[in-house]
């Protein structure tokens, strides 16, 4: 049991739970599973050679940009890809 908590705090990072009641706990933990797993399933599926943990970094920082997926993940561009401070959305206008 020790090592699912470890596993979801390292891969999933769920830092704080949106609501207080069990159903709300289990949606936000599923969800995060969900998301994770379809990460995972289009790494494998685009044959791309980076870690799950790195794909979902750069799928977040890079939420409101229409470059195609596929290239957006084989661009070399990202070698340390840094979570954004705070979690918070940036916009880079110039």
């Amino acid at each position: 049991m020790e090592l699912f908590f470890k596993w979801i705090k390292q891969h999933l990072k769920i830092k704080a739970f949106l609501g207080t009641s069990e159903n709300a706990v289990r949606i936000q933990v599923y969800s995060a599973i969900i998301a994770y797993c379809l990460v995972a399933i289009i790494g494998t599926r685009l044959k791309i050679e980076r870690p799950t943990y790195e794909i979902l970094q750069i799928l977040g920082i890079s939420l409101l940009d229409k470059t195609p997926v596929k290239e957006l993940l084989t661009n070399k561009n990202y070698k340390d890809v840094k979570e954004p401070f705070d979690n918070q959305l940036t916009l880079n206008l110039f």
